[in-house]
C-alpha cells in the first residue's frame, strides 16, 4: 500500500509542478509577445488599419496593436550586442501585452515619435553596462539598393528612457522597444508596418481564431498564433512532461510487482485453509475471487491514500520547499536563475485521474497470477501431510 502510495503521490506532484512551471513561462511569454499576429512579408503590412478594424469587430479580439519588428546592433562604446528592435505604439501596446506593467525604470509613454527613446530589458542594459540617459547608437541592415559607396549599414543615436523585466530572460536580454514612426523611418517602411498584434479573450482558442483569420482576411501575408511562435519550447515541455509520466509511472509499476509478491505469500501460507474450502465445495472461481478482492483492497487503499497525499503535496509544495530551504539554509530556487521565488503548481483533474486510474488497474492485473495460482491448489496434495 505504501509503494503504490509514495508512487502516486510523487507523481501526481511532479505533474502538477511541472504545469505550474508551464503556466508560470506562457504567462511570461505571453507578456511579451501576443497572443496573435498578422504579419507581413518583406515589404511590410500596408492595410494594417484596415486589419485593426476588421479584427475590432469580433467579439473573441479583445487587444490589438501594430508593430515594426527587425534586427539591429546596439553599441554602448565599445560594448556591441545584437538585438531585435520592435517599434511600438506606446498608446495601444498595453492592450496586448503586459510590459507597461513590467518596467523596472520609465515608461513606455516616454517613447514618443521623432525623439528617439529606447527601452531595454534588465540583461539586455546588463550586458551593455548602460543606465537612463544614456545614449546608444543603433546599427541597422541597409535597405533598397546600394549606393555610391556601396552597401553601408545606417547608425542612429537613441537615447535609453526606460528598462523592463519580463521574467523571461530571453526577451530581457534580446528584445530592445522604440516608438513605431521612428521604426518606420529607421527601416524605411513608409507608412506601412511588420504587423499587427492580437490579443483573444481565451489563449487556448487562439489557434483556431488565427485559422479563421487567415482565411478571411485580405493581406499580402500571413497569421499565426503563440503555439507556432514557441512551437519548439512548448513542444519540449509536452515531450518532457509524457518522459516524467512515463518514468515515474514505473514507481508505481515496481510497487505493483511488491503486490504480486505479497499475494504470491499469502497463497503459500494459505494452502492448507485454501485446500479445505475447495473440500467444502468452493469452486477454483471462488478462490480466485478471494484473492482478487485482497489485491484490490490493498490497491484501491494505496491508490487513496498516494491520490490524497499527492494533491494536498501539490497544494502546499512551495511551503514545503521553504521548509526545506529553512532546514538546509540554502536557496533550492535561486531567483537570479529560474526568476522566480516560489515553486508554482497547477493540479490538472485529467493527470490526477489517468495516475489513479494506471495505478489501481496496475493493481487488478498484478492480482490475477497469484490468485490463478490459489484457484489452482489441488486439495489433497495440500492437506496431505496436514
Amino acid at each position: 500500500m505504501a509503494g503504490i502510495a509514495l508512487g502516486i503521490a510523487a507523481l501526481i506532484t511532479v505533474l502538477s509542478v511541472m504545469n505550474g512551471f508551464q503556466k508560470e513561462v506562457r504567462a511570461k511569454i505571453l507578456g511579451v509577445t501576443s497572443h496573435i499576429q498578422v504579419m507581413g512579408f518583406e515589404a511590410g503590412l500596408a492595410n494594417w488599419r484596415d486589419v485593426i478594424d476588421t479584427t475590432k469587430k469580433l467579439p473573441e479580439i479583445v487587444g490589438s496593436a501594430p508593430f515594426v519588428m527587425d534586427q539591429g546592433m546596439l553599441t554602448n562604446g565599445q560594448t556591441p550586442r545584437g538585438v531585435g528592435i520592435r517599434g511600438i505604439d506606446p498608446t495601444l501596446e498595453n492592450e496586448v501585452a503586459d510590459l507597461g506593467s513590467n518596467m523596472k525604470v520609465g515608461d513606455l509613454g516616454a517613447l514618443k515619435p521623432g525623439e528617439y527613446g529606447i527601452v531595454l530589458g534588465t540583461e539586455l542594459a546588463r550586458a551593455l553596462q548602460t543606465q537612463m540617459g544614456a545614449k546608444l547608437q543603433l546599427l541597422v541592415a541597409p535597405r533598397g539598393g546600394p549606393s555610391i559607396t556601396g552597401m553601408v549599414p545606417r547608425t542612429r543615436s537613441f537615447t535609453v528612457v526606460g528598462i523592463f523585466s519580463s521574467g523571461h530572460y530571453e526577451y530581457d536580454l534580446n528584445l530592445a522597444l522604440i516608438n513605431i514612426k521612428d521604426a518606420q523611418t529607421l527601416f524605411r517602411l513608409d507608412d506601412a508596418v511588420s504587423g499587427v498584434r492580437l490579443k483573444v479573450n481565451d489563449t487556448d482558442r487562439a489557434p483556431l481564431i488565427a485559422r479563421q483569420l487567415g482565411k478571411t482576411l485580405a493581406i499580402d501575408g500571413y497569421v499565426t498564433d503563440w503555439t507556432q511562435q514557441n512551437a519548439t519550447y512548448f513542444r519540449a515541455v509536452q515531450i518532457e512532461k509524457r518522459m516524467m509520466f512515463l518514468i515515474l509511472t514505473c514507481i508505481i509499476l515496481v510497487a505493483s510487482f511488491n503486490l504480486v509478491s505479497t499475494l504470491v505469500m499469502a497463497v503459500t501460507d494459505k494452502h492448507a485453509d485454501i485446500a479445505i474450502l475447495r473440500t467444502l465445495g468452493a469452486s477454483p472461481a471462488t478462490v480466485m475471487k478471494i484473492f482478487v478482492v485482497q489485491g484490490a483492497m490493498i490497491g484501491l487503499i494505496g491508490t487513496l491514500v498516494g491520490l490524497a497525499s499527492g494533491v494536498l503535496l501539490a497544494l502546499n509544495i512551495s511551503s514545503v520547499v521553504s521548509f526545506l530551504e529553512k532546514l538546509s539554509g540554502s536557496r533550492i530556487l535561486s531567483p537570479e536563475v529560474y526568476f522566480i521565488t516560489e515553486l508554482p503548481s497547477e493540479i490538472h483533474a485529467s493527470d490526477v485521474w489517468l495516475t489513479v486510474t494506471i495505478a489501481f488497474a496496475m493493481a487488478l492485473v498484478m492480482t490475477l497470477y497469484p490468485s490463478w495460482r490459489a484457484s489452482k491448489v489441488n486439495p489433497a496434495e495440500a492437506l496431505r501431510y496436514e
